[in-house]
């Protein structure tokens, strides 16, 4: 079990004060194994993904790596590392829960069900994507699931608030989760937002990931406090930090937050310790970070996989069955972007607000 933090918050989650469905010894009790092998089967299709879009992205931008080349120009983000919180969180959320994410976003519109196939041919850049190609892998939006993403830091968390408000306005029990790093809780929009929804008590949860590094700068070189969930006793919310990247720790931290939100107790705030297996985007160096050598052993899906493995919840037959069924997945998904035509230039101006 992952060391927890917490400000107002139990073991197992919320205490009994802030939440009194919640129990004590939830924590203690393993959770139920067809609930593990789901935390496992979206935490391996999402490295497939991860893994599927890297060769991708680098296939063509060869023999001198150039950002600008290929069929998939610009910058790339990949969440590789930092599955076990789309993984842990996204299960309590239903198609009409909003989800706003960061410019790494591929992890937790996987774990949310966006369309697949149209999120990877806006990736290509091609018409049969979620914006028609216009938008890239930064700027994803899939209104059939409520779920948007921003290249913009902190972005993402005002719209959430937004979504809450509306959401309360009109008498649904839908719940906002807003995704940001780190970096971001330094940023005025992180503040104002933690503010705004505990004095006006909105159905948002707050989700900080915590890998370590802002672009190049360690967090500890940019950020006063060891670790962000005390900022949310300072605008009158729980939080919680949890450490070790544990998915299932995140899984219980996100169900209580999510039931919190949904009965109309207000906001909270869940840090998860991840981890960036990769660069900040592909093709950095990495010269900065002093954590390398530590990161392949740090890998929360074989260290899950094996966790199990030994407790008898998974096999290995079953365990490449479940990378095999993620494998043609992606493969679905990729050949329909391939397939997919690139936007005819004189749609330029199309889906522009003029």
């Amino acid at each position: 079990m992952a060391a927890i933090s917490q400000s107002g918050f139990s073991q197992s989650g919320f205490s009994q004060s802030d939440h009194p469905r919640s129990d004590d010894s939830e924590a203690d009790r393993p959770l139920e194994g067809s609930v593990r092998l789901d935390l496992y089967r979206t935490m391996v299709l999402i490295r497939t993904y991860e893994e599927r879009i890297r060769q991708e992205y680098h296939a063509d931008k060869t023999p001198g790596f150039d950002i600008g080349a290929g069929k998939i120009p610009g910058e790339m983000h990949l969440a590789a590392g930092q599955e076990p919180v789309a993984a842990g969180v996204c299960p309590h959320l239903r198609p009409s829960d909003a989800l706003t994410a960061t410019h790494r976003p591929h992890h937790l519109a996987i774990a949310h069900g966006v369309d697949l196939a149209r999120m990877t041919a806006e990736i290509f850049g091609r018409e049969g994507g979620l914006g028609h190609g216009r938008g890239g892998h930064m700027h994803l939006f899939d209104p059939a699931v409520h779920f948007s993403c921003s290249g913009i830091i902190a972005e993402g968390l005002p719209p959430a608030l937004g979504q809450a408000f509306a959401f309360r306005q009109r008498g649904t029990d839908s719940v906002a989760v807003a995704v940001t790093g780190e970096g971001a809780a330094n940023q005025g929009a992180f503040h104002e937002s933690l503010n705004l929804a505990a004095l006006w008590k909105l159905p948002v949860v707050f989700v900080v990931e915590d890998n370590d590094w802002g672009i190049s700068v360690d967090r500890g070189a940019s950020t006063a406090v060891a670790d962000n969930s005390p900022r949310a006793a300072a605008n009158a919310m729980p939080g919680v930090r949890i450490e070790d990247n544990d998915v299932e720790a995140v899984y219980r931290a996100a169900r209580q937050a999510v039931e919190r939100a949904r009965a109309g107790e207000g906001p909270s705030l869940i840090e998860v310790h991840t981890l960036r297996l990769w660069g900040h985007f592909e093709g950095d160096p990495q010269t900065y970070r002093s954590d390398l050598e530590t990161v392949e052993e740090r890998d929360p899906i074989p260290r899950y996989r094996r966790l199990l493995l030994e407790a008898g919840v998974l096999d290995e037959a079953s365990a490449e069955r479940i990378a095999a069924d993620a494998a043609a997945e992606v493969d679905r998904a990729v050949e329909f972007a391939l397939a997919s035509p690139e936007p005819d230039p004189a749609t330029a101006s199309a889906y522009v607000f003029a």
